[in-house]
């Protein structure tokens, strides 16, 4: 059995964002700008997804 993913970019630049911010940022594994992951689809990941929506992308 597959697991869903979720593919997540990061489109703006966690300089200017809050310390809680850019450690979310950090925690989806995003180190550089247009830098994608896949990551597991879970509830605790789509949390920090629409706490961050502002820096990422999610396709």
């Amino acid at each position: 059995m597959t697991k869903k993913t979720v593919k997540v970019t990061l489109v703006k630049s966690p300089i200017s964002a809050r310390a809680e911010h850019q450690a979310t940022v950090r925690g989806l594994g995003l180190k550089r700008m247009r830098q994608s992951r896949e990551l597991e689809d879970t509830p605790a990941v789509r949390g920090m997804i629409t706490k961050v929506a502002f820096l990422v992308k999610v396709g």
